[in-house]
């Protein structure tokens, strides 16, 4: 009995010893992935970024660009932009999809398997980093993105470097036409809502971002022969069936957020009194695809300036314009936009006018305007580019305005990018708000949210010291105005 007792206790030792040093193979199900596999990580990253910063552009960047008015709750219309009530932190949302990102393209780069998924990660890195950096100015970027190495406190960047050093935004652009150029495995791209998994279609983005990221630092940097060189090839966007969008659905779970705000909430965005005018002065329809009738006054569109202090005046609803159902009852007909023709021929117009590109002007900004009005889905008038003040150059109109006021409109949702655009151009001429926080001056640049203080104060401190202690009249490194 007790040599039995013993042989059990051995026993008991040597098998309780098998399974701690197999603990691990034993309980790992050979069948389940220990990480998220690159055609969900593009999916997850094109869904989450594009339909976040859509929302963001209605609540805080359609503000901030002036297309809305909000009539309460509006500390961010009046320029108090650290106290964002609606959206107004897009920080957070787009280092979560660099994070992710770049998981994907590590694994693009470590494992042949994936080797597809390379070009399409280093667009999208270009494309999100250039928003956050046109919206902030100098961010983390190069030491970025390394808690799993330990590194959570990086430091924050110049944006020159991060527009024109190598792995930058633009250098990420190349090297990304190169990869997809090069590939010659057998994988295809899945996960790819923008595309479709069609590789010559994410090149011809990559081209497009590339005119628009030279225009942006184009009174910087001289990047003429650049710019030839990419109008030379044709590989461009030209038609609408070539935009970077993917589309919302009028049901759950895929429509637009504010189809399922609350109706109050939704309430509080109305016409501004910057849109209606260039509107109404262009007599441009897209008035109606945009707004609604006041109530008050069917048949009527009117606007309010911006950043009403709705504790000192009063406001009813029912005398303005609110959105148009485009972005709440019939949201299958609106898009998240990335990049589309009719803004790629915008930037190729301005580049010819200006004297960067060999090309005509006039035939870019006609081929752009006629793209906008098809993509939201609104005719335009026959006489529309032929007299009055949308037609090119027509009653002495400067042509520069022309062209960024008419992307300007096309951008509606897009709000964050006529904002950053108001800020390279000076176009369209924004408004003196009502109420201002901010002295009267618009802003021309986000604030570093409050949260860097603490988690990265080292960091924060020498950039809040580069910018006036955070100031949001801080200008960005391209911005000359």
């Amino acid at each position: 009995m007790q040599q039995r007792s013993y042989i059990l206790f051995i026993l008991t030792i040597v098998l309780f010893g098998a399974c701690k040093k197999d603990f691990e193979k034993i309980n790992t199900n050979p069948n389940a992935p220990i990480e998220a596999q690159p055609e969900l990580l593009l999916r997850q990253v094109v869904y989450n970024y594009g339909e976040n910063m859509s929302y963001e552009g209605f609540v805080a960047g359609n503000l901030l660009g002036q297309y809305f008015t909000a009539v309460d709750f509006n500390l961010f219309d009046r320029h108090e932009l650290s106290s964002p009530q609606y959206g107004g932190k897009p920080w957070t949302f787009i280092y979560t999809n660099l994070r992710d990102n770049e998981t994907m393209l590590n694994a693009a780069r470590s494992n042949s398997v994936y080797q597809v998924y390379e070009g399409p990660a280093l667009i999208l890195k270009a494309y999100m980093t250039a928003v956050l950096t046109d919206l902030y100015g100098d961010v983390p970027y190069y030491n970025a993105l390394q808690g799993k190495d330990g590194n959570v406190t990086p430091a924050y960047d110049a944006q020159e470097a991060i527009y024109t050093a190598d792995g930058g935004i633009l250098d990420n652009l190349d090297k990304a036409i190169v990869a997809l150029n090069s590939y010659d495995g057998k994988q295809s791209l899945q996960g790819d809502i923008l595309f479709n998994g069609n590789l010559d279609a994410w090149i011809t983005f990559a081209n497009s971002l590339k005119i628009k990221y030279l225009m942006r630092i184009s009174d910087r940097q001289n990047v003429a022969a650049q710019l030839q060189q990419i109008y030379d090839s044709g590989d461009y966007m030209q038609s609408n069936g070539q935009n970077a969008t993917f589309d919302f659905s009028d049901g759950q779970p895929n429509n637009f957020r504010m189809a399922t705000a609350r109706i109050g909430d939704f309430n509080l965005f109305i016409l501004s009194e910057t849109m209606e005018e260039v509107l109404k002065q262009y007599n441009d329809p897209r008035i109606g695809t945009f707004f609604r009738p006041t109530e008050t006054n069917p048949g009527e569109f009117k606007g309010l300036l911006n950043g009403p202090d709705a504790s000192q005046t009063s406001i009813t609803v029912a005398d303005f314009s609110r959105t148009g159902t485009i972005f709440r009852e019939n949201t299958s007909a609106l898009d998240a936009n990335f990049m589309t023709a009719w803004e790629t021929q915008f930037l190729l117009a301005e580049a010819a006018e200006r004297g960067l590109i060999s090309a005509s002007a006039n035939m870019f900004y006609n081929n752009a305007v006629t793209n906008a009005f098809a993509y939201w889905n609104t005719p335009i008038p026959s006489d529309y580019l032929n007299s009055g003040d949308a037609a090119y150059g027509m009653n002495g109109q400067d042509k520069i305005e022309q062209i960024i006021t008419q992307k300007w409109i096309s951008n509606i949702i897009h709000g964050y990018e006529g904002w950053i655009e108001y800020r390279r151009t000076g176009f369209p001429n924004l408004k003196t708000i009502s109420a201002s926080f901010n002295n009267d001056l618009i802003p021309v640049r986000m604030p570093y949210p409050t949260d860097e203080a603490s988690l990265n104060a080292t960091s924060y401190n020498a950039a809040a010291a580069a910018t006036n202690g955070n100031s949001i009249n801080a200008r960005v490194w391209w911005d000359t105005k």
